[in-house]
């Protein structure tokens, strides 16, 4: 007897554990499914985009969203098979990006966000999808700051997440420029910086020209961008890394937006007026690897 129930507790408890381990091959199969295989199967994405920035991603009164990004992330997730209507947007900042893409907490990311080597260990890019190139915004009636290096000595704004400010501040490999005696001035976002600017608190605001333009197009007669371009800022799209399905997909729905005119035709509905050259032609894809 004592055989017998000995054997059947070890029945038991092999059952358990082939249950448990079952279960887990179950999970790893769920959280190992792509981005495209949720849209194929789910028709539904959840896709992070900035609130506060004219022009590319802005959240409007009536709840709506508008801009070049929010128009991009329609194109591409209809090309993977998701409908206007099952997308949820998310807003998401330059500093939560990384966070927001591995945790899960968003399916893909267009956030005027410029691919790094720093950020490709933790994020894969599809893209890009646009090539910004950073330039600098001041006061309208601002004559002191003509060029790029006129920023030494005047207070510059440093907004939260964002690498832009580095490009100016510091020397190679990370910096650009290496313009000594900049006075930073914090803030939590763009939108926060061009406040600062128009209340005097401080003098520039440097980043990309996607950006800046938007801010000008906005509240026009207020700034102006000095049109002084430096970098390229390739605008890629987060996807969680690892994932090249998806960005294999994303990168063939860009290339298709380039070649039926709809970059071009969203570009000019957001941009045009702005004084900036515009590109038009499809960028040169960074790979998927």
């Amino acid at each position: 007897m004592r055989v017998r129930r000995f054997g059947a507790l070890i029945g038991a408890g092999m059952a358990l554990s082939l249950a448990i381990s079952a279960c887990g091959s179950d999970t790893e199969k769920t959280e190992a499914k792509t981005v495209v295989q949720k849209a194929k199967d789910d028709k539904k994405l959840t896709i992070g985009i900035k609130y506060d920035q004219p022009g590319l991603g802005l959240k409007k009164p009536d709840g709506t969203f508008d801009g070049f990004d929010v128009d991009v992330a329609k194109y591409v997730a209809k090309q993977l098979g998701v409908p206007e209507n099952g997308i949820t947007f998310k807003e998401t900042t330059s500093a939560n990006r990384e966070a927001f893409i591995g945790g899960g907490q968003v399916d893909l990311i267009f956030a005027t966000y410029s691919i790094t080597e720093a950020r490709k260990a933790q994020v894969t890019f599809g893209g890009p999808y646009y090539v910004a190139h950073q330039d600098t915004l001041v006061a309208a009636d601002n004559n002191d700051i003509k060029t790029t290096k006129d920023l030494k000595g005047k207070k510059l704004c440093k907004a939260a997440g964002s690498n832009s400010f580095r490009r100016i501040t510091e020397g190679p490999p990370d910096g650009k420029l290496n313009i000594q005696g900049v006075n930073l001035v914090d803030a939590g976002s763009y939108s926060e910086c061009v406040s600062k600017l128009k209340a005097g608190a401080l003098d520039a605001v440097s980043t990309d020209d996607l950006i800046i333009a938007g801010f000008a197009t906005q509240q026009k007669g207020s700034f102006k961008v000095i049109n002084d371009p430096f970098t390229d800022e390739k605008y890629g799209v987060g996807i969680k890394k690892g994932d090249t399905e998806t960005c294999e997909a994303v990168n063939k729905a860009i290339a298709q937006m380039y070649s039926d005119g709809t970059a071009k035709t969203l570009l000019e509905k957001h941009f045009s007026g702005a004084g900036l050259q515009l590109v038009t032609t499809v960028p040169q894809m960074e790979g998927c690897a």
